[in-house]
């Protein structure tokens, strides 16, 4: 399909034309095809590289790169690209859906918090998966959404997301196996079954490639982590959202913990973590065995909400204890073409203790549901 009609198409394709697909009665053999989507339940075996690639089974999947990069004078980045799939109809189509059927929509977002100069800067996407406008494929790892591609390259990931004013081009290898979270299979995130995702994380990845900064090319390098979850029904009625943590140490731990918070101000007891260790050996962590403590607080001038700015992280049985604080105190995104939900999530510095001994590392962390209660429409 030629550059020109795909243009025209996302004109066409605007979101009174998706109301209206939506809600329009299927052809009697796409009736037939349809079924529930399925829950992440346990004893999901997981096998890559299959499971990088997209599940149209589950509602709902998204793939998320964070990352530290340095220029060659040693000025400091980070950044995310994360890819969002909203499945509509449950699984593969038939040999006879027409090709203007909308099964999944395909959502985007960029970031780069230039440390040197305080800015942060973001970008997004939003499009329907059909007539090549979004997609992923089922045979190798790529995902799409208009011109924003992540794929697989020789052993690792290509990824390339933005335009000509803002935009990244980078190369990622896979430094560790995948680290499986939560306990047979499932991470868990409500008390019910299916109140779940299937999801891992390729913690270290060694990158390398090309930022776009107001127009200008920088050559960087560093190291990134990778999260893919995949699931039907995650949320409670009674959480709000979520604090969630992603820390790489110079010891070569890393550190993941999600963090759900209620209505009533307490956090959720299927809370967890999981903790790697320099062998690559992964522990579980109930919320019970983690302890965090807000040290700071910011107040966006922009959408009014007020987040954590700072933290300190103790797991008492492993004897760790870190203490985070951003980069920039401005991280926020405010993602109204797109998934519709005001965000933080930005990079920041960490330092602690370790079994008696000094420790210093870099990592990400997200908050949601801070503006208001999380509960997106997509």
């Amino acid at each position: 399909m030629g550059k020109q009609i795909r243009a025209k198409l996302r004109k066409v394709l605007g979101v009174g034309l998706l109301t209206l697909f939506l809600l329009m009665p299927n052809s009697s053999a796409e009736q037939k095809e349809e079924k529930t989507f399925k829950q992440a339940l346990p004893g999901w075996r997981y096998a890559f590289p299959r499971d990088h690639r997209v599940h149209r089974e589950f509602k709902t999947e998204w793939w998320y790169y964070t990352g530290h990069l340095q220029d060659s004078k040693g000025n400091g980045y980070g950044y995310l690209v994360t890819f969002f799939r909203v499945g509509l109809v449950p699984g593969n189509p038939s040999p006879n859906t027409s090709q203007w059927r909308i099964r999944d929509v395909y959502l985007a977002h960029l970031a780069v918090s230039d440390i040197k100069n305080k800015r942060f800067l973001y970008s997004e996407r939003a499009s329907r998966g059909n007539l090549g406008l979004a997609g992923a494929e089922e045979k190798r790892y790529r995902v799409w959404v208009e011109n924003w591609q992540v794929s697989e390259e020789g052993q690792g990931h290509r990824l390339m997301a933005g335009d000509r004013d803002l935009g990244l081009s980078l190369s990622l290898i896979p430094a560790r196996a995948p680290i499986i979270h939560g306990i047979n299979g499932v991470s868990q995130k409500g008390e019910e079954m299916g109140q779940a995702s299937h999801y891992y994380s390729l913690t270290r990845l060694l990158t390398k490639g090309k930022l776009r900064i107001k127009g200008k090319e920088i050559t960087v390098s560093g190291l990134s982590w990778m999260d893919h979850e995949f699931g039907s029904n995650q949320l409670s009625e009674q959480q709000i959202g979520w604090d969630w943590f992603s820390l790489q140490l110079d010891n070569g731990l890393d550190l993941m913990i999600y963090q759900l918070r209620r209505s009533d101000g307490s956090i959720d007891a299927n809370s967890s973590g999981s903790l790697v260790l320099s062998d690559s050996q992964r522990l579980h962590l109930s919320q019970s065995e983690i302890s965090i403590q807000v040290l700071n607080y910011w107040k966006s001038p922009r959408s009014g909400a007020t987040y954590p700015s700072s933290w300190s992280i103790n797991l008492p049985q492993q004897e760790l204890k870190l203490e985070l604080s951003p980069l920039m105190a401005d991280q926020e995104l405010i993602t109204s073409k797109s998934t519709r939900v005001t965000y933080w999530e930005g990079a920041v510095r960490v330092k602690g203790n370790y079994k008696g001994r000094n420790v210093e590392g870099q990592g990400y962390v997200e908050l949601t549901g801070y503006d208001k209660r999380f509960r997106p429409k997509i």
